[in-house]
């Protein structure tokens, strides 16, 4: 971000610095009586009153992949319902195609994923907006899921309670393994080979990006205070929201937060710190201590690994991380660590 001289700032690629986006919410946003969750930082959808229950309302674009967008488009915006303790239901999309590359095979390719996605979670492509737009050199989706939760079941980032205990599911960056290896695949190839390169594009399956079997379990066998979806920006981005929308504080230790072995030699080969490596596929989960050990069982029993990396405490311990025996703190990233893969 620069400025000075009477030149005005110019941000790098990602989100938009929180301080700018806070500024920009509480100048701008008015809400009417029946927003439960409105805009603000670290919350992952819009709840609306509808009487007997919560509507929750979420859009997030598909920006740096092209390969399976409609995929990565239906499940990293139903991972926002679920983190609300929701159920995604309905999906609009609006699909930018660029100038003179779209082929009736891309486009009918692109429908094909985003029906296959939708049919699997029981979600209905009901609506959108399609169109060949200038000035882009990929497709770029947007998605717009909305989902219902009965109102005693309404889960929010900001409920992250001092004392809890936070979780993992699986690991860390797994959606940037897989958008790393099918960005740069062939590079990729040469150097690990091709069983490698395919392990590390399937990460979108397996382990999976898609995290709603994971909050429906911890939600049916624990008290959860709090879920977050740690997407752009990674872990590190995700716990910030979560200590920011919930005014707390949080310790965490390196050495308990589990990264696949495939991530980390492509962090290593391309010098990427998977702690700021887009994670969707993770689940931060804020929880009472004392259904912790039982969740963790529950998820282990049906395949989902998961691991206590912290705990959440008051806002005046600041924002540490525990790195080789010394307490610092927790690593800052403007922007998401894959955007370095493309400079």
């Amino acid at each position: 971000m620069k400025e000075g001289g009477g030149c005005l700032k110019v941000f790098p690629v990602g989100k938009l610095p929180p301080d700018v986006l806070d500024k920009m919410l509480k100048t701008y946003v008015s809400l009417d009586e029946r927003v439960r969750v409105g805009p603000s930082i670290g919350e992952d959808a819009a709840a609306v009153d509808m009487g007997d229950r919560y509507l929750l309302l979420k859009t997030d674009p598909i920006t740096f992949v092209s390969d399976d967008i409609g995929t990565y488009t239906v499940r990293i915006n139903a991972n926002d319902i679920a983190t609300m303790g929701g159920k995604p239901l309905w999906l609009l999309t609006t699909i930018l195609l660029p100038e003179k590359h779209t082929t009736d095979k891309l486009v009918e390719e692109i429908f094909q994923h985003l029906s296959s996605a939708c049919k699997e979670i029981g979600v209905s492509l009901c609506g959108g907006h399609t169109e060949i737009t200038p000035g882009i050199d990929r497709v770029i989706i947007a998605g717009a899921m909305i989902g219902e939760v009965e109102k005693d079941g309404l889960i929010t980032t900001s409920g992250a309670k001092i004392g809890d205990d936070i979780l993992l599911t699986k690991a860390i960056a797994i959606e940037g393994t897989s958008v790393i290896a099918r960005q740069k695949g062939k590079e990729i190839e040469a150097v690990f080979g091709p069983d490698f390169i395919q392990r590390c594009k399937g990460f979108i399956e397996r382990p999976g990006i898609s995290i709603l079997k994971e909050a429906e379990i911890a939600l049916r066998h624990g008290e959860i205070h709090s879920m977050h979806d740690p997407t752009e920006g990674g872990l590190a981005t995700g716990l910030f929201e979560v200590a920011t929308a919930a005014d707390v504080g949080l310790f965490v230790e390196e050495e308990c937060i589990p990264v696949f072995p495939e991530c980390q030699v492509l962090c290593s080969h391309y010098r990427l710190d998977p702690l700021g490596l887009i994670a969707s596929g993770a689940l931060l989960i804020a929880i009472n201590p004392r259904d912790t050990e039982k969740v963790l069982e529950a998820l282990k029993d049906n395949g989902i690994p998961a691991a206590k990396i912290g705990k959440i405490l008051p806002k005046g311990n600041g924002l540490k991380i525990k790195k080789r025996n010394r307490i610092l703190e927790l690593p800052v990233f403007k922007s998401d660590e894959i955007t370095k893969i493309f400079d």
